[in-house]
């Protein structure tokens, strides 16, 4: 071929990649315009891949691979890698297995625990916690977690329906332990308590029996009968209503809980830190065993603290934050120090304005870089990012107990969840219609149910399957059959009940709206409590709001009421909260009632506790703190009386 000819088909070439390369160029941009999460949902899709090629290895393997397994490897690969930091001590990965291994010796030598027995951890948050769990974990046992907060009548329930056969207690829970120790004795459960000494008859002081005990790991044939489908845990719900459930966790669930640190795209060099409690699912399976999955450190909390948060992530090099209910907002809550240079007098110099103005800047003086959990407000999420900075918040939904889990992924403020067109092929999961005043599913003439509209709200409800198992709850089979939902679509299906009502927009997004329990009816209308708490913290002189339906002698349905914290320093202003609730909510929905307290209850996971407050009601003989009453003739909010209170009572005032 001639020069010019060899030139000439290089040119043509060179048109054709560039034609190629302009092609690709506009087929991206288009792509990614009519699809702008494309990229995020691939790299997602292939995330759970590998999370279900990992299972399945997992599963094939003999005795099964457990999270205990995957610690044992890194206590091999990475000895002396910090493990959990606690209150200024340090324990690396070797130091853990051998002080679990001594657990688990002791509880060898104290007898009558084989794989497959149940022992119940009644203790807070600390190394200890931990150790106790992987040394029952390397014996076969399973552990049942009990909320340290519980006594009584409560206590003995959660105890027993489980099957355990051994309680372990910390030592400030002693009071607690002796409460019900009679009950203990007559069913002959082994006590032991994490303590020096103890005088108690039917009472084991364990402490002196760990530390005495050898360091050599257990044989790995005490627990050669594990399996995926064996119980690993049994964790219990919040309780607002009546006891808790204990929901059964099994090692595969475990083995998904864990995988949402490398879901959200946690590394082995993150710094973890842990202030929710361990015997929840999120403090438990997100965070703990997910950062043994990820095979990084700890940094332990005994319990949450606003004022501690940002000075320990700060000290420890955190680089991973974890969340649940209002604690984003309690941090939002703090008090910035920019507003203490403002009150000062003008005398004041420069120069010490200047100290705090970067005190205030320190707000984002940290390494955070992802903050993960659930529970968390748009308004919440937003404030959060204006004031701590750069932070990649994943906010992610499911329950100790359900067959279902969904993760926001893209990071789009105030949805709940991203569900991407491969995830809606392979999750049989719907929204259907539900009635607010009958609290069930509505059905058709066929009896079946119905999906509703997109950009409704909806109950959620998942197929069980044994993909999607529901194992349900321990002792009593009543509270699981609740749970599950039967000839949904067709005749014989069954799907698992969320007990949560959420919305689909038309761009693959969810969004929570409700606990069915907390959606209440007035006047013929559903209201939403989480859409009237948000106009409720819009006023400027309220920091929290808790939102609940009344029941009203003489009428149908519930009343809204509400229970506020007004923040620091601020008074009650019922005309202003009248024009805003009158500017921004429906007639039905503007709380009748508000009651005013110093701080609102909630349970130990964060949640907002209505239960009793619904109970309680608007009698202002009843209740001691400052309640007030919605007077539309003088567009203000006034104090309830007991006149008020008659005149609705006897149906004189209308609502």
């Amino acid at each position: 071929m001639s020069p010019a000819g060899r030139v000439s088909a290089l040119w043509v070439r060179m048109s054709v990649l560039y034609s190629v390369m302009a092609g690709l160029a506009v087929l991206l941009l288009v792509l990614r315009r009519c699809f702008p999460n494309l990229l995020h949902d691939f790299i997602y899709l292939l995330k759970g891949v590998r999370v279900v090629a990992r299972l399945r290895r997992f599963r094939g393997s003999v005795p099964c691979y457990t999270v205990l397994d995957c610690f044992l490897d890194a206590v091999q690969k990475q000895p002396e890698k910090k493990f959990i930091i606690f209150e200024g001590q340090t324990y690396s990965y070797r130091e853990a297995d051998r002080a679990s291994n001594k657990v688990a010796q002791a509880l060898l030598r104290q007898g009558g625990l084989r794989e497959g027995d149940t022992v119940a951890l009644f203790l807070g948050n600390e190394p200890l916690f931990v150790w106790i769990w992987l040394g029952l974990s390397k014996l076969g046992c399973t552990v049942s977690f009990l909320n340290h907060n519980i006594r009584s009548k409560s206590l003995l329930h959660c105890f027993s329906c489980c099957g355990a056969k051994v309680l372990i207690a910390g030592a400030d829970l002693h009071a607690a332990v002796e409460e019900v120790l009679p009950v203990l004795m007559e069913q002959r459960v082994c006590v032991l308590l994490l303590g020096e000494s103890c005088d108690t008859d039917g009472i084991v002081c364990f402490s002196d029996k760990i530390n005495a005990a050898s360091d050599e790991r257990p044989p790995i044939s005490l627990r050669s009968n594990v399996t995926m489908k064996s119980p690993a845990l049994y964790i219990y719900t919040s309780g607002t209503t009546g006891f808790p459930k204990a929901a059964m966790i099994n090692h595969e669930r475990v083995w998904m809980a864990s995988h949402l640190q490398f879901m959200s795209g946690v590394s082995s060099s993150d710094i973890i830190y842990i202030c929710l409690p361990l015997y929840h699912s999120s403090g438990f399976l997100m965070g703990l065993t997910g950062a043994i999955e990820r095979g990084i450190t700890v940094v332990l909390k005994r319990k949450f603290s606003v004022s501690q948060f940002w000075d320990d992530c700060r000290k420890h090099n955190v680089t991973v934050i974890q969340y649940i209910g209002e604690t984003m907002r309690y941090l939002c809550n703090t008090p910035k120090v920019s507003h203490l240079c403002s009150a000062l007098p003008a005398l004041v110099t420069s120069l010490s304005c200047s100290v705090f103005v970067s005190q205030t800047d320190r707000d984002r003086v940290h390494s955070v870089w992802l903050a993960f959990g659930n529970g968390i407000r748009g308004d919440t999420w937003m404030e959060f990012l204006q004031r701590f900075g750069n932070v990649r918040v994943t906010e992610c939904y499911g329950s100790t107990e359900g067959n279902i889990s969904f993760l926001n992924y893209v990071g789009k403020i105030g949805a709940t969840a991203r569900v991407n067109m491969f995830l809606k092929r392979t999750l049989s999961y719907a929204l259907i219609k539900y009635d607010t005043e009958k609290e069930e599913p509505l059905r058709n003439s066929r009896g079946f149910c119905e999906e509703v509209p997109t950009g409704e709200s909806g109950l959620l409800v998942a197929k069980i399957t044994n993909v999607a198992p529901f194992s349900g709850y321990a002792s009593i089979q009543q509270q699981t059959d609740r749970k599950k939902l039967r000839n949904v679509f067709v005749e014989g299906d069954l799907y698992f009940n969320s007990g949560d009502l959420l919305k689909a927009d038309g761009q693959g997004f969810l969004y929570f709206q409700d606990r069915i329990g907390d959606t209440f009816r007035w006047k013929g209308e559903n209201v939403a409590t989480s859409e009237v708490a948000d106009v409720l913290i819009s006023v400027d002189f309220i920091e929290e709001a808790n939102v609940y339906g009344v029941k009203v002698p003489g009428h149908e349905g519930r009343i809204g009421m509400a229970v506020v914290k007004l923040k620091e320093g601020r008074s009650f202003d019922g005309g202003a909260l009248f024009e805003q609730a009158q500017r921004l909510l429906p007639a039905y929905a503007r709380p009748r009632f508000i009651r005013i307290q110093v701080e609102l209850d909630v349970t130990s996971t964060f949640k907002q506790v209505k239960v009793r407050l619904v109970e309680e009601g608007f009698n202002p003989n009843a209740i001691r703190d400052p309640l007030y009453f919605l007077e539309d003739r003088k567009r203000t909010y006034v104090p309830m009386t007991e006149d008020i209170m008659n005149s609705i009572t006897a149906g004189e005032l209308r609502l």
